[in-house]
């Protein structure tokens, strides 16, 4: 890009940031370094030079988006702290949302029991010892009435990390909504949803990829007509990454499997400018430092093009890529616990540089046990400490510009783009999702996935890669964390309180609610609202899921050797 064309760039932003000034859209702060001195809101190269790389790195808030999304950067709007939490029964997890929300969290983002990732009731013999451990049990209705009891739904935006039982978990959000008294057509909020990543890594899928598909269609369709600002799909590549993926495939699976549900929306006969936006992301923030920043930088770039070129998107919304960041689980030690929070601290700055739109930092001891509520208090500081002293919301995209950081933007995104075109080779050439279809019928991502894993596990052990506490300085004076530990007793209580719910509800109104439920899974109609009307009459997650499976079956992984 020569220079005319660079100071053409320069005029467009600042006349922007003029607009977003008087506009009231820019934070009443102090911009300031800490020695006082001024620092402008965004860096380019000096007037009059010419820069070859700066057609793919732009200014922020316009087409590529490789600086951001925003033209006032975090000035406008720093990011949002959603600290992921759930643990025991809901009335517990409701205090600690609490405790959250009055230290300055913005958000909320709630963590499931393994039950209810399963669409399965607490008093299911496959629940057993599971209840309430990893997250909070969700039963019915009843148990989101009081998980957010006290929290206007209509006030705070919710993300809930849930994707094989995600329909009938936001159905059941709503009805909780309603019961509020909250216009449902004002939530705001995120559902993970997201079916290819659990085929792909995580591996807590329902059915088959066929009737996932179907429900998350009709979920997009539900969203747009019902509740036009919640965001019902966030493609995560968290889940990827902490399964052993590089950076360049977490973002590439996350980036296709993002292409398929363009093109499930698509397939509905929905406007991409319309839906599009509803769709967002979730990506690790692992211990590279740069390389992280590169990926975060890539992923916008990368999104913003196919997303325009291939998928037709007319609006700049519809070709944004906005993303939650998680700093990486699988980095965090059991030796030495408290060194992760210098890693969580790491991590977190490398998602805020390269421009995140929230954040959740995982609490030292989230490696041994879910955390206290200590642990999760600091967590949450050093998210505090980050935004309020250390400068790095002053300036856009700080470190666009940077040789290395730039080298290593172009190095992920081709990466990436290689592995597009080998998943698309994989399917039938007319759509990426008959490719990944294919990749998971094959094995074909876990396998990747595995290769990635043992590499760096070999390295590891050979002591080429340094882990501090585990292969290196591994003396310490330390002693053991208390840790957080749920009582059997939830388990007990929460199969008591379900016993009782199932009690007093009207049974024949249940089983009419689900048998019309299972009537519209066997059309094209939509199913958002039979399941509603299943939830209203409190039919429980297993109930619901139970049903579905009864209707589509369940689905095995093939075995692979």
């Amino acid at each position: 890009m020569d220079a005319q064309q660079i100071e053409e760039g320069r005029r467009r932003w600042q006349a922007r940031l003029d607009e977003a000034v008087a506009a009231g859209r820019v934070r009443d702060a102090d911009f300031t370094t800490l020695s006082g001195a001024e620092v402008d809101a965004v860096y380019g190269p000096p007037p009059g030079a010419d820069d070859p790389r700066f057609e793919r790195i732009g200014w922020p808030g316009e087409y590529p988006f490789t600086r951001g999304l925003y033209t006032t950067g975090y000035r406008g709007r720093a990011w949002t702290i959603r600290q992921f939490a759930g643990f025991g029964t809901a009335e517990q997890t409701n205090e600690r949302y609490k405790m959250i929300l009055r230290s300055g969290g913005g958000g909320l983002s709630v963590a499931f029991d393994m039950p209810t990732l399963m669409g399965r009731d607490s008093d299911d013999e496959r629940s057993l010892g599971e209840v309430g451990h990893c997250g909070v049990a969700i039963d019915s209705a009843a148990d989101m009435d009081v998980l957010f009891s006290g929290i206007r739904l209509d006030e705070v935006t919710t993300s809930m990390t849930i994707s094989g039982p995600a329909v009938p978990i936001f159905c059941m959000y709503v009805v909780a909504a309603e019961r509020q008294g909250a216009s449902v057509g004002s939530l705001d909020g995120t559902l993970q949803t997201d079916i290819f990543k659990e085929y792909i890594a995580q591996k807590e899928w329902l059915f088959a990829p066929e009737p996932h598909l179907r429900l998350i269609g009709d979920l997009l369709e539900y969203t747009v007509d019902c509740v036009p600002k919640y965001k019902p799909l966030s493609v995560s590549g968290y889940h990827i990454r902490e399964a052993g993926a590089t950076a360049a495939q977490e973002l590439a699976f996350t980036l296709v499997d993002g292409f398929g549900y363009v093109e499930l929306g698509q397939s509905r006969g929905l406007d991409v400018d319309v839906f599009a936006p509803g769709l967002s992301f979730f990506f690790d923030a692992h211990i590279d430092f740069f390389e992280e920043i590169a990926k975060f930088r890539a992923a916008r770039r990368i999104w913003a093009r196919w997303m325009r070129d291939v998928y037709g998107a007319a609006t700049e919304r519809a070709q944004w890529l906005r993303f939650h960041t998680q700093t990486a689980g699988v980095s965090l030690t059991g030796q030495q616990p408290y060194n992760n929070v210098v890693r969580t601290a790491i991590e977190a700055l490398s998602a805020v540089l390269g421009g995140t739109n929230s954040l959740h930092t995982n609490a030292l001891d989230e490696v041994l046990a879910l955390p206290t509520e200590a642990a999760a208090e600091t967590a949450l500081r050093t998210q505090q400490v980050l935004m309020e002293e250390t400068g790095v919301a002053n300036v856009a995209d700080p470190l666009g510009g940077s040789w290395y950081v730039e080298a290593l933007t172009d190095r992920i995104e081709a990466e990436a783009e290689a592995i597009f075109e080998r998943i698309r080779e994989m399917g039938d050439g007319s759509s990426m999702t008959s490719g990944i279809l294919r990749g998971i019928e094959d094995g074909w991502f876990t396998g990747e996935i595995a290769e990635s894993a043992f590499r760096y596990q070999q390295s590891l052990e050979k002591g080429d890669k340094r882990v501090v506490g585990v292969n290196v300085h591994t003396e310490t004076v330390a002693g053991e964390l208390d840790i957080l530990r749920v009582s059997h007793e939830v388990e007990r209580a929460q199969r008591r309180e379900l016993a009782a719910r199932r009690e007093a509800r009207d049974d024949a109104a249940v089983r009419a609610a689900l048998a019309a439920m299972v009537e519209v899974a066997r059309t094209d109609e939509n199913i958002i609202p039979a399941m509603l009307d299943a939830v209203r009459a409190e039919a429980t997650l297993g109930e619901i899921c139970g049903a579905l499976r009864d209707e589509w079956g369940a689905y095995a992984e093939p075995a692979r050797f």
